[in-house]
């Protein structure tokens, strides 16, 4: 993990927070390679489950919502953590990592000393709306984006009149006061979800689940994360939350953390690596029945062919931005000996890839090279995401841009000036070819597919 997080750093994917006043602890910012990988994981999720399904639509509610919507959704009452504190060095822990030790949460796991009785602490930031700090301003900033989609079903309904079953996609920022966050973006306070919530009629509640469940896992496979880094993972009956029926977990082995499971004669057994990308749970009628009884409002479904009103099930695919940028990071990361020295090269899929194509003037001292190879990425950058770099000698600006992803790298060289011709650089490969400067845009794009 330490060679993710170097080059996270070196090349401008991830920053700590505030990094000039020493840091906020586990709070990041994305770079101009970061931001650009974190759009294309959202715009493939986006293209995947809303432009190419028939039965979805999207939806952006705010973060802040009325206090009550948290009431009714039982995040007041039931969100939170046991933790315990240690007396000697004063850091927190959860309750449930510490029973999950050798020492079975009875000392600190930091200092090896004496531990408080475990106490519940609520997980949401709480502030007030307007210029008084009193119980009526009270508001939350949302844990999780699902409950803008519900309270919005009757909206959709009204608006947009869909037929069972039909789906809400939502991609927005989510916050939890995690007592014990960590191993780098998989787990922050602050964070983006990629959340799906989709409304089925009772009976058809388990087959969609199952359908979405291999929907979602085969999503991770197409952009290019290697099978045998990804699982299935189904919750057992004392980890499902108080509104599940059922929930599948998407699991992807990091170089990190740990996971759950319990064996045929119920011991249960930690298994270090895996964790978490994507949970899909069936979340039962739960969600509208608790919004209904709390506002006053019918949020069943009125199927009028069967003349029937019901509360529909819920689906909810519910994923990470921040982790799965993590996971394609850490998938793509490969390391290769190339004559004695070790080349790094991020081999992301085209898709997902911050930048496509990079021109670099062979030397940067010849105007000609310099104004030719300015040229030919104005021209590129109208159709393909390109760069220019003269920087330094080519063989670093390689180096460079194979630890960035960048797809194909196009030399102008002196050559260049006489035949009009460039050599294009294959990222995986390191194949090159020469290709005329007329045909350029169109043998990349065949290629990347744009």
């Amino acid at each position: 993990m330490d060679k993710i997080v170097s080059l996270c750093k070196r090349r401008g994917f991830i920053f700590q927070s505030s990094d000039i006043y020493g840091g906020l602890s586990n709070t990041w910012d994305y770079g101009p390679y970061g931001v650009e990988l974190k759009n294309n994981v959202k715009r493939a999720w986006w293209k995947s489950v809303v432009y190419e399904r028939n039965d979805m639509y999207g939806l952006d509610a705010a973060i802040l919502m009325h206090p009550k919507v948290w009431e009714a959704s039982g995040h007041v009452e039931n969100f939170f953590d046991l933790k315990s504190d240690c007396k000697s060095c004063k850091k927190r822990f959860k309750a449930a990592d510490l029973l999950s030790r050798p020492e079975g949460g009875k000392v600190c796991p930091e200092c090896g000393g004496e531990l408080t009785e475990a106490r519940p602490f609520n997980l949401m930031f709480k502030t007030y709306q307007g210029p008084m700090e009193e119980a009526m301003s009270v508001v939350y900033l949302r844990p999780e984006t699902a409950q803008g989609m519900f309270v919005n079903f009757l909206n959709i309904l009204d608006s947009k009149h869909p037929r069972l079953p039909f789906g809400l996609a939502q991609i927005g920022k989510a916050f939890r006061n995690e007592i014990t966050p960590g191993n780098f973006t998989f787990r922050t306070r602050e964070f983006e979800q990629m959340e799906i919530e989709y409304f089925v009629r009772p009976q058809e509640a388990d087959k969609k689940l199952e359908e979405w469940i291999e929907e979602r896992f085969n999503w991770y496979l197409g952009l290019g994360i290697r099978k045998e880094n990804l699982r299935r993972r189904p919750h057992t009956k004392d980890e499902l939350a108080h509104y599940a029926k059922a929930c599948t977990d998407i699991e992807y082995n990091f170089p990190f953390g740990a996971s759950t499971s319990v064996s045929d004669d119920g011991e249960r057994k930690r298994a270090t690596g895996w964790s978490e990308l994507e949970g899909i749970a069936n979340r039962t009628d739960f969600d509208l029945r608790q919004h209904a009884k709390a506002s006053g409002k019918d949020l069943q479904y009125f199927d009028d062919i069967a003349k029937e009103r019901f509360f529909p099930y819920i689906i909810e695919p519910s994923g990470g931005v921040d982790r799965s940028c993590l996971a394609f990071l850490t998938d793509a990361y490969h390391e290769e000996k190339v004559k004695d020295e070790t080349r790094v090269v991020l081999r992301l899929k085209p898709a997902l890839a911050p930048v496509k194509v990079a021109i670099l003037p062979l030397l940067k001292n010849r105007p000609q090279l310099v104004e030719l190879a300015k040229k030919i990425a104005a021209d590129l950058k109208k159709s393909i995401v390109s760069v220019y770099d003269d920087t330094a000698a080519i063989g670093k600006l390689y180096r460079r841009q194979d630890e960035v992803g960048t797809l194909y790298c196009v030399t102008v060289d002196v050559q260049s000036l006489e035949d009009n011709q460039v050599t294009v650089r294959d990222r995986d490969t390191m194949a090159q070819e020469r290709i005329g400067i007329d045909t350029l845009k169109e043998y990349l794009q065949t290629r990347l597919n744009c």
